[in-house]
């Protein structure tokens, strides 16, 4: 009995020996995202300036900042996973500022005259169809319009009885809805992305109407821009001519007057708020450090419309609980890098977690990175979401981000005009052509296109000469999204989606493969390589023998649109050299959930081929498309974002954090 036990202590104290070792190294980003100012009038009549901020470790918070130190009352959300402030207004009328959240689509409420109750949850403005509201907009009666995605809905709230009214979808193709009220009584909203259009809207019953013109993002001649003037009232520029619009039609006129600020293109989200409301004292706040800057949200330059008032600036003590990671990767240089997202700062610290340093941003867009890779001198790209911007860095310089030729990194722009998330990188070496010259070694992206429209691109760039070509539609209204260089055949491997732009729902039914001869710049190959049903290749990588792993599914939004039909996440080993699949398998249903994170990975590791779900890192059999667990994560944790494996450690994020996996 007792030599029973024993063998038993020796048998678990043996499997608890062998089992992963996770270490936490930090967090490494504490930022904030969808950033407001919000001046007005206080409770006592004062000016008074407030700022809405979202973050991800502890959800989104409104500040109510001091004027004369730059002190924050702070008030977090009622609950960790409101995250996003998408939405937010201050009444004129009341003072109060309104925040529509996501990602769980509430209406939250923050009155500068009842600091103690904080931040309420007035409740739930259109459950699943507006997770993410996208506008606030108040009628001269005190109403609240709210638009909200993924279903280009509209919702009326009532301050004084606390009741939203309904009003559901608005367009069957369109998801995105912009509203705005004019000081006439006038409603109408944009609804964008796949074509954008304007509705007006009977503020009585809720009912809509078309009017003007209907804009396909693909035609660069048209354009419209839907906004309040400084005198109150709504405009309309269009391509087809300017109108103001009231009531339930568009007036003609020959004039537009320039736009109340602060400046809010309905439906841009990308847009610095420029200008601000000044306060009643004539106090105008604007960001030092927002947008256009480092991207940090600390520093308010108070500006007075009085010229015997000096202008000064305030530091503002907010505190920021940790962003969400997005992308890791481990420089030339042996250090960990990494992007949190919305917004884009990069970090850079030891494989140990020594030296954690947030760099700040790396490009102008603040989105995230969706991609890192190097080049054979050490030199760092940078893809950046949105416009798919390049950002090129050396790391043996310091650290100073710009647009000029000195700057590190130097944010260089877009490689085409089409490009908005950078899916996929590749470093191609330089190979000779057959006149006896050589191609440079170039950076090869794959992006999805912009919002509402098909069709992604595959394009390069030479980092010395900043020469670079794009190409579209490898396979009809369909996007790389994966890539990878193979050296035997000196070609590159392209994985294909049907995901189009967002907004969208993908048209083509399919992906598949392409080999492109980096020399010629074209494809050599389209095609399946003998693999059925398609939908995206999502992850690229090599094993032996010129073999590769390629893990074939769905990204969530073509599972959404083939729903039962999308099936299993499936692995599948191809040579490429014949063009045909050697052996497929599905990834096993108790794994756990494919990551949602756009990286859907395959990996190479300490001794063959890893991947990851929600729940699971696993490793495939060499030779086979069988799995086998690794590591589960227990109950309540999870892994986000795949990094890279330095000897037998893996590295990777859960939310904010990141973190390290040894094996035995």
């Amino acid at each position: 009995m007792l030599r029973t036990l024993l063998l038993a202590l020796l048998a678990v104290n043996s499997a608890l020996a062998a089992a992963p070792v996770v270490k936490e190294l930090g967090i490494p980003i504490r930022a904030v995202n969808w950033v407001r100012l919000h001046p007005g009038r206080g409770p006592d009549g004062k000016a008074s300036l407030l700022a809405s901020m979202g973050q991800n470790n502890g959800g989104l918070f409104v500040v109510d900042i001091d004027l004369a130190n730059g002190h924050c009352r702070q008030f977090n959300a009622p609950s960790g996973k409101m995250q996003y402030p998408t939405a937010s207004f201050r009444s004129p009328r009341s003072g109060i500022l309104y925040v529509g959240e996501h990602t769980t689509g509430h209406l939250l409420r923050y009155d500068p005259a009842h600091p103690e109750r904080g931040l309420e949850d007035l409740g739930t403005i259109d459950g699943e169809h507006a997770t993410f509201p996208t506008g606030i907009t108040e009628t001269p009666d005190g109403l609240l319009w709210i638009g909200g995605y993924p279903d280009c809905s509209l919702t009326r709230f009532d301050p004084a009885t606390g009741q939203f009214t309904r009003f559901g979808k608005q367009d069957e193709t369109d998801k995105y809805l912009y509203p705005l009220a004019g000081a006439d009584g006038t409603v109408a909203a944009l609804a964008k992305v796949v074509h954008p259009h304007l509705l007006v809207v009977d503020p009585r019953t809720g009912a809509t109407k078309t009017v003007g013109p209907v804009i396909n993002p693909e035609d660069k001649a048209a354009h419209l821009l839907f906004y309040k003037g400084i005198d109150g009232l709504l405009y309309y520029e269009t391509h087809a001519g300017n109108y103001r619009v009231r009531g339930d039609r568009l007036e003609p006129v020959t004039q537009l007057p320039p736009p109340l600020p602060p400046f809010i293109p309905a439906g841009n989200i990308t847009v610095p708020f420029r200008d601000a409301l000044p306060m009643p004292d004539g106090t105008i706040a604007t960001w030092v450090d927002g947008d256009e800057g480092a991207g940090t949200f600390q520093e308010v330059r108070l500006q007075s419309t009085n010229p015997t008032v000096a202008t000064h600036t305030i530091t503002l003590d907010w505190q920021g609980g940790g962003s969400n990671l997005f992308v890791l990767h481990r420089g030339a240089d042996g250090n960990l890098y990494g992007s949190s997202f919305l917004p884009e700062h990069i970090f850079r610290c030891a494989p140990d977690g020594a030296g954690m340093l947030n760099l700040g941003r790396c490009s102008l867009m603040l989105g995230e990175a969706y991609t890192i890779a190097d080049f054979s001198d050490g030199t760092m790209a940078f893809g950046s979401y949105p416009h798919a911007h390049i950002s090129l860095f050396d790391p043996r310089r310091p650290w100073h981000f710009g647009v000029e030729p000195t700057a590190n990194p130097r944010d260089i722009g877009r490689l085409d005009d089409v490009g908005i998330r950078p899916i996929a990188m590749a470093i191609v070496p330089s190979l000779p052509r057959a006149d006896g010259t050589r191609v440079p070694e170039r950076l090869w992206v794959g992006s999805l296109p912009d919002y509402g429209t098909w069709g992604g691109t595959l394009a390069w760039l030479d980092p010395k000469t900043l020469e670079h070509k794009s190409h579209r539609h490898l396979l009809p209204d369909t996007s790389p999204f994966s890539l990878l260089y193979l050296p035997e055949l000196k070609q590159l491997l392209v994985g294909i989606a049907v995901e189009g732009g967002t907004g969208t729902k993908p048209k083509a039914r399919h992906g598949g493969f392409a080999l492109w001869d980096p020399v010629t710049d074209q494809a050599v190959y389209t095609g399946n390589f003998g693999l059925e049903d398609i939908a995206d290749v999502l992850a690229l990588t090599p094993t032996d023998g010129g073999l590769v792993y390629a893990l074939i599914g769905h990204t969530r939004y073509t599972a959404e649109l083939l729903g039962p039909a999308a099936g299993a996440i499936r692995i599948a080993l191809i040579n490429p050299r014949t063009r045909k699949v050697v052996s497929v398998a599905p990834l096993p249903a108790d794994l756990g959930r494919a990551n949602e994170q756009v990286q859907f990975t395959l990996f190479r590791g300490p001794d063959g081929t890893y991947g990851i779900t929600e729940r699971t890192l696993y490793r495939v059999k060499p030779g086979t498309c069988e799995v086998e667990v690794v590591w589960r994560a227990p109950d309540g944790d999870q892994l986000d974002v795949p990094g890279p494996w330095i000897g037998r450690t893996f590295y990777f994020a859960t939310g904010w954090r990141l973190r390290a996996l040894t094996l035995p």
